[in-house]
């Protein structure tokens, strides 16, 4: 969940998420970091004092941390969707951040332990958390890449050794599309043309709708840290999964898709913040 990416080119720009940055030799880091906030948020251990430092400032600003685990509650419902009732055993997760508490392969591999599961960001100190939290698990890795250079994520030797195309494939694009600056139905678009009939698409969006200054503050909180976040409304997102079977309920507030048997969030607010859909690839 929201990762670093670098520039692509002239016509895809994912933003500069996490610059250059020093690990000192006592394990901490000199500035805080946006997927060690949001592992921090959902409990995990994969952070330094310079995050919980600003995490715990935030949370007393506004629900950032409920606004995160809306985020993970509904990867955590389309996993378990995917595996149980689609027969889906490959995941390509995108933007993953540190794959924390409730992470794809957890879920999935719960399920079925013979569930394929191959994460990608590209922020360096992100990835090394991430492979020493996965060194024993031979069916799940973690790409370092841009997300917007699909060729390269695609070609990767772990996405080769884990992913098989011509089976269908879940790919998430959750809590990371507001980092893609231009053109991110383009990037959406590329990753649905790898994947055969029956595999599926899904995807959160933050979107100012329907608390804008709420939202507002996580835009400042992400700027703080040399983030660029882009909340864009449910017209802009219809766009990006144009074209797929959209599951019932459609695009809906992700903390409503089929959230049926879940408690409800502590914030109202936060789980007005983001959109989520899932989409079935079509023949």
């Amino acid at each position: 969940m929201l990762p670093a990416f670098a520039p692509l080119g002239s016509r895809v720009r994912c933003a500069v998420q996490d610059g250059p940055k020093r690990v000192s030799t006592n394990g901490g880091s000199e500035r805080p970091n946006m997927a060690r906030l949001f592992d921090y948020y959902l409990g995990g251990a994969h952070n330094f004092a310079v995050d919980r430092a600003l995490a715990e400032e935030s949370i007393k600003k506004f629900p950032v941390a409920e606004m995160a685990r809306t985020i993970r509650s509904f990867s955590r419902r389309v996993v378990r969707l995917c595996v149980e009732e689609m027969g889906i055993r490959q995941f390509l997760d995108l933007g993953s951040g540190i794959p924390t508490a409730g992470n794809v392969h957890e879920v999935a591999q719960s399920i079925d332990p013979s569930c394929h599961v191959v994460y990608v960001d590209h922020d360096p100190v992100t990835v090394a958390h991430s492979r020493t939290m996965l060194r024993e698990n031979l069916n799940a890795a973690i790409v370092q890449a841009d997300i917007c250079d699909v060729g390269a994520v695609l070609r990767d030797p772990e996405t080769r050794r884990l992913i098989d195309f011509t089976q269908p494939t879940a790919v998430l694009m959750v809590g990371i599309l507001p980092y893609i600056l231009d053109e991110p139905a383009g990037v959406v678009a590329r990753y649905r043309a790898a994947l055969c009939e029956g595999s599926v698409l899904a995807l959160t969006h933050l979107t100012k709708d329907v608390e804008p200054q709420l939202v507002d503050q996580l835009v400042e909180l992400a700027d703080g840290v040399e983030s660029t976040l882009v909340p864009r409304s449910k017209q802009d997102v219809e766009e990006f999964i144009c074209g797929l079977r959209l599951l019932e309920p459609g695009l809906v507030l992700a903390a409503h898709w089929r959230a049926d048997g879940e408690l409800p969030g502590t914030s109202a607010a936060a789980d007005a913040s983001t959109y989520g859909a899932v989409g079935v690839v079509r023949g």
